[in-house]
């Protein structure tokens, strides 16, 4: 008992950081799991990792200026992920360039700006927090940061429910029948926009969409209701940000890395598990 204790329960129990990060961490799983289902019952799941790259000279202005402040980094984080998604629309909109080559046009623009802007000031140092995040040294301002945009998130998925997977299914039909069309999409490319910032205080730019779609893509091997798909993309992140925790702290590994990688874990075996239900079923047919 006392090495389960020690295990599993000591590290939380016994340091501040550490709760602070399973705080942190849970309450981007409550909102950003449920977006990543979204992006990717829309097919749209690069686009996140996209997005995630956008936000970064926002932040690198507003580290250039005022230094590790989670504010400044954060508005500008915002402002830039904003910018990008409105621009990569518009180019999708007013010329023949689909939606996802736009956005990785604006997002290879937005990753090589954004390092430049980091080496103006910062050590490599600096960039490695920019880019890879510190889940370990969350404080309560990057708590009350990340437990907003989860509160907002849930309630703006609730309140849009019914158009989010309208528009999953068929944007065309939903823009046809309802003036929310246009609305809705850019309202969803918006709670993108602000989990990722939220999932940048925690686990930087580079890392913050594995939390988002990982879980999500996962989910999707063993259910296929929009719900189930939410609840358990949920229980998938929770998963991986515990398990993630716990073996960062006692193989004294990177925090971040180790969290998506516990997510990445998750995906391959229920991918094996499901390819081989398959393969069973067809020997027995």
């Amino acid at each position: 008992m006392n090495s389960l204790y020690e295990w599993f329960l000591a590290p939380f129990m016994e340091f501040g950081f550490m709760r602070r990060a399973l705080y942190g961490s849970s309450l981007l799983c409550l909102s950003a799991c449920p977006v990543g289902v979204f992006l990717t019952l829309r097919r749209m799941s690069l686009v996140g990792d996209a997005m995630s790259h956008a936000i970064l000279p926002g932040a690198a202005i507003g580290f250039l200026l005022y230094g590790l402040d989670i504010l400044p980094m954060t508005l500008g984080g915002l402002a830039a992920g904003l910018i990008v998604a409105i621009f990569a629309g518009m180019v999708s909109r007013l010329t023949i360039q689909k939606e996802d080559a736009s956005m990785a046009a604006f997002y290879l623009i937005s990753l090589a700006l954004g390092v430049l802007i980091v080496s103006l000031r910062g050590s490599s140092v600096d960039l490695m927090h920019v880019l890879f995040g510190t889940v370990l040294a969350l404080n309560q301002e990057a708590l009350i940061l990340i437990l907003s945009v989860s509160l907002l998130t849930i309630s703006l998925i609730w309140l849009f429910w019914r158009a989010l997977i309208a528009e999953c299914l068929d944007p065309l039909f939903l823009r046809s029948v309802s003036r929310l069309g246009s609305s809705v999409h850019f309202i969803f490319l918006s709670l993108v926009v602000l989990n990722l910032v939220a999932g940048f205080q925690a686990l930087g730019t580079l890392l913050s969409v594995g939390v988002m779609i990982l879980p999500a893509v996962t989910a999707r091997f063993w259910t296929q209701r929009v719900v189930t798909l939410c609840i358990a993309s949920i229980l998938t992140g929770l998963l991986s940000c515990v398990s993630g925790l716990l073996f960062s702290f006692h193989f004294s590994l990177p925090s971040g890395p180790s969290i998506i990688l516990s997510a990445g874990c998750m995906y391959l075996f229920s991918a094996a598990a499901v390819m081989a239900k398959d393969i069973r079923l067809k020997k027995i047919h």
